[in-house]
C-alpha cells in the first residue's frame, strides 16, 4: 500500500512508474477477492464496502459520476497550496483518488482485510467514524510535518510542494490501531516483528523497496493512529461523531428493520414423523399428544412417546404419578431412551 507522489509535469496520469508496470488483470482480482470475502462473513460490514465502492468509483470514472468529479490534479494533496488558497478540497477528498490499478489494488486489499476486522469488532458507527477521524487527523498531521520542515529546515522541495494521493495515510493509521493491543507477531516481506511495531517496519521497508511513496504521508498516519489511540484513551465517553453516525445509521436502516419484523417469523424445528419446538408456542393439531419431556408430537393411537419413551399423561389409561414430571428427565437419560427406542 502506498500514498503515490508525483510530479506536476506529469499530471498526476495513472498508469506511470512503477505502479503502470503492474496493472493488468488486478481490478478483476480485486473484485473478486471483495465478492469472496464479503461472502464468507456472515454480517455484511456496510462501511468498509462503501469504503472500496468509493474508491473504485472515483478511479473508475464512469460516465454517471465523471462530470460530477475534479481531476486528480485538482484534488491532489498538496501543502503549499493547501495552505496559500485554503483549499479544503485537496485536503479532505485526495485519500480517494489513486493513480493506476495497482496503486487501487493493494490499498483497497488492505482496506479489505483492515476494515472488515475492525469493523465487525466496533460495530459500523464507531468505525466510521474512527475512519472520519483518522482521515483529518493523518492528512493534519502530514500538513503540519511538511510546513515544520519548510520552516526550522528550509526543507522545500522534497515534501512541502510534492503532490500526492491515495488512501495508506488512513490504512497506516488503521493498522496502529488494529494491532496497537497485539501480542502477535507478523511477516514483512520475510522478516518478523512484534505485530504493535509492523506499522513502523512497514514504514521504512516500503520506502527502501518501492518508489514514488509518500514517506511524509505514510508517517502522518502513523502518528495519526497513535492520536487516535491516546484521545479515545483518555475520553471514556462515546464521541459526538459516533452518536451522530449512529443515528443516521438508525434513520437510513429502518425501513429494512420494519420490514425484517414484519416478514421474520419462528419455524419449529421437525424430526422424523413428530416436531420438536415449544410446548406453548404453537397449539397441538388434533390428534396428536405433545411430549411433556421432549416436546415431540405423538399420535394419538400411542401412549408413549415415540422420541423419548415417556409415558403420555392425562390419557385416563395410567395414574399420573407414574409418569415423570416435565424437567425429571436429565438429557443424558431422555438421550438413553432415543437409543433404547430406535435400538441405538
Amino acid at each position: 500500500m502506498a500514498w503515490y507522489y508525483y510530479n506536476r509535469s506529469n499530471n498526476g496520469g495513472g498508469g506511470g512508474g512503477a505502479w503502470g508496470r503492474l496493472s493488468k488483470g488486478l481490478l478483476p482480482l480485486l473484485a473478486l477477492q471483495a465478492a469472496s470475502e464479503f461472502h464468507r462473513i456472515g454480517r455484511k460490514p456496510p462501511v468498509t464496502a462503501g469504503l472500496l465502492l468509493a474508491n473504485s468509483l472515483i478511479y473508475l470514472r464512469p460516465a454517471f459520476v465523471d462530470r460530477l468529479l475534479p481531476t486528480l490534479y485538482e484534488v491532489s494533496f498538496n501543502p503549499h497550496l493547501i495552505l496559500k488558497h485554503g483549499d479544503l478540497k485537496r485536503f479532505f477528498l485526495s485519500p480517494f483518488y489513486h493513480v493506476g490499478d495497482a496503486h487501487l489494488f493493494y490499498n483497497m486489499t488492505s482496506l479489505l482485510w483492515k476494515g472488515i476486522q475492525l469493523e465487525t469488532s466496533m460495530g459500523s458507527p464507531q468505525f466510521a467514524s474512527m475512519v472520519a477521524a483518522l482521515l483529518g487527523m493523518s492528512q493534519g498531521i502530514t500538513l503540519v510535518l511538511a510546513r515544520s520542515l519548510l520552516l526550522f529546515f528550509d526543507y522545500e522541495a522534497a515534501y512541502y510542494n510534492q503532490f500526492s494521493v491515495g488512501f495508506s495515510g488512513v490504512l497506516f493509521a488503521m493498522k496502529v490501531v488494529l494491532n496497537a493491543h497485539s501480542d502477535e507477531y507478523a511477516y514483512l516481506h520475510g522478516i518478523v516483528v512484534p505485530a504493535r511495531h509492523a506499522a513502523w517496519a512497514e514504514l521504512i521497508l516500503i520506502q527502501l523497496f518501492v518508489p514514488g511513496v509518500s514517506f511524509l504521508g505514510h508517517l502522518g498516519g502513523i502518528l495519526a493512529g497513535l492520536l487516535y489511540l491516546h484521545l479515545r484513551g483518555s475520553y471514556t465517553a462515546v464521541d459526538p461523531l459516533t452518536v451522530f453516525i449512529k443515528k443516521a445509521f438508525d434513520f437510513v436502516s429502518w425501513p429494512v428493520r420494519v420490514i425484517r419484523r414484519f416478514l421474520s417469523f419462528q419455524q419449529p424445528r421437525t424430526s422424523g414423523r413428530g416436531r420438536v419446538g415449544s410446548s406453548q408456542a404453537t397449539a397441538v393439531p388434533s390428534g396428536v399428544w405433545r411430549c411433556r419431556t421432549c416436546t415431540y408430537d405423538n399420535s394419538s393411537r400411542v401412549d408413549v412417546c415415540e422420541m423419548c419413551s415417556t409415558a403420555r399423561r392425562g390419557s385416563g389409561f395410567t395414574p399420573l404419578r407414574q409418569y415423570n414430571r416435565m424437567g425429571d428427565l436429565s438429557a443424558e437419560e431422555v438421550r438413553r431412551r432415543r437409543l433404547e427406542r430406535f435400538g441405538g
